[in-house]
């Protein structure tokens, strides 16, 4: 199933499921419990990030050719660090470039998102993919001044801004995606394809970032798994090409869709 979360015209926020061809039905009962579609239409005014996560964990340095482009040496352990729950949003609205803490290096990073669908804690390898809910496309933005220069020796400043989680379009269940590791994944920038790459390039796959992350640690049903980023990043290149107002980023993974957001500057 492909699970999208939405608020109506009157203000109220349901769950839907996705069909071919755009159309999508609204459900009823809990995302982490019993879903029944009632075949109804879903009368989508605005579509909002699939959930509002209980945790956002995210793992750096998780693709081979990325830590290649950025000189960095193959990690004996998943890179660790977490994002607040508030810099989700929602697929259309826009990353917002800081201003009160001002950042002129605000990257793009297309990312395979993991959502835990029950509590997770001290799970297996050969067992972490049943205790997925499913799957859905991120962009872990990333203000890179912040996070190598101005953030005290750790990356939760320059990844934890406002609105720099974009979630979407869908959470697409585990059972249509068996295999994690095998979907094409990209970041496309004003139209120019910018990373473009397959997550069977991560270090540490989907199971094995799972038994780690759960290692003595309860992970909730809700919490999002940020796998990785792929090579192209623009802090790599050279010239740098950072996020500028009036831009429009879309994240596309294989089998879950696009999620596009456009670029504006923080006013205060």
């Amino acid at each position: 199933m492909q699970i999208i979360r939405y608020r109506d015209s009157a203000g109220t926020i349901h769950l839907g499921a996705r069909h071919a061809g755009g159309q999508a039905t609204r459900l009823e009962g809990e995302l982490f419990g019993n879903l029944r579609d009632t075949r109804e239409p879903a009368q989508v005014a605005k579509l909002l990030a699939p959930l509002q996560p209980a945790d956002i964990v995210c793992i750096g340095l998780n693709y081979r050719k990325h830590a290649e482009e950025g000189g960095q040496p193959i990690p004996e352990y998943p890179v660790v660090f977490m994002k607040t729950s508030s810099a989700c949003q929602n697929p259309g609205d826009p990353i917002v470039l800081p201003r009160r803490l001002r950042s002129d290096a605000v990257d793009y990073e297309c990312e395979l998102a993991v959502v835990i669908g029950k509590p997770c804690h001290n799970v297996s390898r050969a067992d972490a993919l049943n205790y997925v809910l499913g799957y859905t496309c991120a962009n872990d933005v990333s203000a890179r001044d912040w996070q190598i220069k101005k953030g005290g020796s750790q990356w939760c400043r320059g990844k934890t801004f406002a609105t720099f989680c974009p979630l979407g379009p869908a959470l697409v269940t585990a059972d249509e995606i068996p295999n994690p590791n095998a979907l094409g994944i990209k970041t496309v920038l004003n139209g120019q394809t910018m990373q473009d790459w397959n997550t069977n390039d991560m270090i540490f796959d989907v199971p094995t970032l799972i038994e780690f992350l759960s290692g003595s640690t309860l992970l909730s049903p809700g919490t999002v798994i940020l796998t990785g980023t792929p090579h192209g990043v623009g802090g790599a290149r050279k010239p740098p090409v950072f996020l500028q107002p009036g831009d429009t980023v879309t994240i596309e993974i294989e089998k879950i869709g696009s999620l596009t957001n456009p670029v504006i500057e923080e006013t205060c």
